[in-house]
């Protein structure tokens, strides 16, 4: 496999987008796998519900205001509302509201993803077009593949150099935007260029003390991807070689790529098949801590008060951005969401991490917040050897009376080794609309996503995806 480190294009090659343009150009409906059809269903299923959680979320709140203010006319529909606007506005509302709980889809190899912010940008331009639900399953098959492949493609990954994943999904999102509209092979290319050109985006989003755009960067790339695609659309161009030429993203990014990851094989399998889910609405590292502790908790009826100590052994991620000294004091969602020793620390105090544990009063509680100095995290070099392969991490918790407890584990509920099933993927829909859906609309929006290909536009989808019921606060 080639390696490329930083590597000005030549006249006679042509870049890279215009192999990934031609190929989304062309692909269709009936060459994907049915495997890659069911997961594109499971995937849709899930990103609704996170939808319908995020639309009851105050910076999803914020965010209707704003959009209710500058947004234009359109088809395309936003999740919860209901309402109808133009597609670059219902793509970031729509994206923020899967995002903001961090509770969607995650990919981790050299990079974290999540493909699953991408899909606004697919209905969106489906909607715009008329499109029917076969021609959606082809969109967010399209984002993972992408997205996938370029979470893979950067040794080491963009995240450790400084740089968010935000940055790769402004190269997929234009690509998904532009086959959904239908664009050529050409149009498509200069979308990228579009998109991509003009969003990289920092890792300060998620280092640190966490603000509201930790879940925001995602959905305004997506955003972007959507705006390119219409920008193209009307002969708007975009450079080529953004991606692997002059100052393009591997020239300024450095220093190792594999580019062949980016096409190599394209069609002969999907990336869909190989993406996971999250069990518990926290950052992807935290999930196999998470359930190590839940799992010793509840073998051995451990209680708060028994708890003298709880080291964790884990990547050096875990042990730098999960655990530094501001997630051992977390006073907003977003903080606490990233923080290994919150989550810890609510898995001990209430048996379970659900977005129950999220709110204001719950990460102020103080039987949780006495647990957060009993965490103590190590990054272990042994268990960074074999990641991302394997996601292992070592929890031990000493007792108050002298016994400890050992649990070792390589990958979390929701991984594809060891999948939500589809009644728990049903289940944890029906836990995130019920504050807004009655049962029988979430009965009615899971029966039309599981029968996608046969709905025969996107906007009759979306009508289903409407809340019902007010949550209480609600303010939109």
């Amino acid at each position: 496999m080639a390696t490329t480190t930083a590597p000005p294009k030549t006249a006679s090659k042509p870049a890279i987008t215009a192999t990934m343009s031609q190929w989304a150009a062309g692909v269709r409906f009936e060459q994907l796998s049915a495997d890659a059809v069911y997961q594109a269903k499971r995937f849709l299923l899930d990103s609704i519900g996170c939808a319908l959680g995020g639309y009851q979320q105050h910076d999803v709140v914020i965010a209707l205001a704003v959009l209710d203010e500058i947004a234009g006319p359109g088809k395309a529909t936003v999740i919860g509302s209901g309402k109808q606007m133009d597609a670059v506005s219902a793509s970031l509302a729509n994206a923020l509201m899967i995002r903001c709980m961090d509770y969607n889809d995650i990919y981790w190899k050299q990079d974290p993803s999540h493909p699953s912010d991408i899909f606004p940008a697919a209905i969106a331009a489906g909607e715009r077009m008329g499109s029917d639900g076969r021609e959606l399953i082809v969109g967010l098959v399209l984002g993972h593949e992408f997205e996938m492949r370029l979470c893979e493609a950067a040794f080491p990954g963009i995240r450790e150099r400084g740089w968010h994943h935000a940055t790769l999904t402004a190269f997929v999102s234009p690509i998904v935007a532009g086959r959904m509209l239908r664009l050529t092979a050409e149009q498509i290319q200069h979308a990228i260029g579009i998109s991509a050109s003009a969003r990289a985006t920092l890792g300060a989003v998620t280092a640190g003390k966490l603000t509201m755009m930790k879940n925001t960067v995602d959905p305004m790339a997506t955003q972007s991807g959507m705006l390119a695609a219409l920008l193209a659309e009307k002969g708007y161009t975009g450079p080529e070689h953004v991606l692997d030429g002059k100052e393009g993203l591997v020239h300024c990014f450095g220093p190792e790529w594999k580019l062949d990851i980016l096409t190599d094989g394209l069609g002969e399998s999907w990336r869909i098949t190989q993406c996971g889910m999250k069990a518990f609405p926290t950052e992807a590292l935290t999930h196999t801590p998470i359930s190590a502790v839940l799992a010793l908790m509840k073998d051995h009826d451990l209680k708060p008060n028994d708890i003298a100590k709880v080291h964790i052994r884990t990547t050096a991620r875990g042990a730098d951005i999960l655990s530094d000294p501001s997630k051992y004091d977390p006073h907003t969602k977003e903080t606490a969401d990233h923080s290994l020793p919150y989550v810890i620390a609510a898995a001990i105090a209430e048996r379970q991490v659900t977005p129950l544990q999220f709110t204001p009063a719950k990460i102020m509680d103080p039987v949780i917040r006495a647990q957060l100095n009993k965490i103590v995290v190590t990054a272990d070099p042994e268990i960074e050897k074999v990641f991302p392969a394997l996601q292992r991490v070592i929890v031990r918790i000493h007792t108050i009376d002298g016994r400890e407890f050992m649990q070792q584990l390589d990958y979390p509920k929701g991984d594809p080794r060891n999948p939500l099933t589809d009644q728990e993927v049903e289940e944890k829909f029906e836990a995130l609309a019920e504050p807004v859906m009655s049962p029988e609309a979430s009965r009615r929006a899971i029966d039309g996503i599981w029968n996608l290909e046969k709905l025969a536009n996107i906007s009759a989808l979306m009508k289903l995806c409407k809340a019902d019921r007010r949550a209480a606060g609600e303010g939109h």
